[in-house]
This record gives C-alpha cells, sequence and structure tokens, in this order.
C-alpha cells in the first residue's frame, strides 16, 4: 500500500482540526468497533453522524440512510464497510463534498482512495483513529 494514504501530517490534521465525522456503517449495536470509534472521537468533542441504512439514532446523534441524506457539511468520512464495499462509500463522500475520508484498519481499496485524492480529498487508509490519537498525544513536545 502506497504511504501516501497514511501521510502523518494530513492525520495530524483530521485529528486536531476537524469538526464533523460521518461514520458511515454506524449502527445500534455497540459491539461494532465503528461504535467504538464514534464514541471516541465525540469523546474528543466531534460531531458524529450515523450513516446506516437502518437510520436509527446512534450515541445522542440522528442517523441518516445515506452519506446523500445528510445536511451540512462533513469534514471526514470514516469508512467502516468490508474492503469490497468501500469504493461505494468513498464515492457518495465525493459527491456529498466531503473534506476527507479514512478507511480503517484492513479496509484497503487503493482505487477508491485514489478516485478521493484526485477529486481533491485528504485520504487516510488502513490506520485506526483510536490508535493515530493514542500516538499523538505520547508523542515528545518540541
Amino acid at each position: 500500500m502506497a504511504d501516501e494514504f497514511a501521510d502523518q501530517d494530513v492525520i495530524r490534521r483530521l485529528l486536531n482540526e476537524s469538526g464533523t465525522w460521518a461514520f458511515v456503517g454506524l449502527g445500534d449495536n455497540p459491539e461494532r468497533e465503528v461504535h467504538n470509534q464514534a464514541r471516541l472521537m465525540q469523546q474528543r468533542g466531534k460531531r458524529i453522524i450515523p450513516v446506516h441504512p437502518a437510520a436509527r439514532e446512534v450515541l445522542g446523534e440522528r442517523g441518516y440512510a445515506s452519506l446523500a441524506d445528510v445536511p451540512g457539511e462533513v469534514d471526514v468520512v470514516g469508512v467502516y464497510r468490508r474492503a469490497e464495499h468501500a469504493g461505494q462509500a468513498v464515492d457518495e463522500a465525493i459527491a456529498a463534498g466531503a473534506k476527507a475520508v479514512w478507511l480503517p484498519l484492513q479496509v484497503i481499496d487503493e482505487a477508491a482512495a485514489r478516485r478521493a485524492k484526485d477529486a481533491g480529498l485528504d485520504v487516510v487508509m488502513n490506520r485506526c483513529p483510536a490508535v493515530e490519537w493514542a500516538l499523538r498525544r505520547r508523542a515528545p513536545r518540541g
């Protein structure tokens, strides 16, 4: 996988400067990893938006059936779908005007990541937001 989809400056900017994260695949099952990641981002002051076909409220936030249904701007779209479905979610993020897409660990679709990057979005792939957040907090300050 290309290192261009794990740029530390992009990761730092998305974690520190973004305000709104839409989580594709975030349903009401607290056992799913996406639920943990969304809760973490919410605890870090991010507004989270659940995007799931069931469109249920999750973590106190209204859910939407698709990214196209989400009102307002989205800074980061977290794609918590299997890799074979990630491309569709990335294409929807591009169409919705998102500023970035984040594909977590083991969700790898280089063609979709390239499409997003070519469309002007920041892209992080095969990285865990929680791990990256922890690494940023432990890094020496200079």
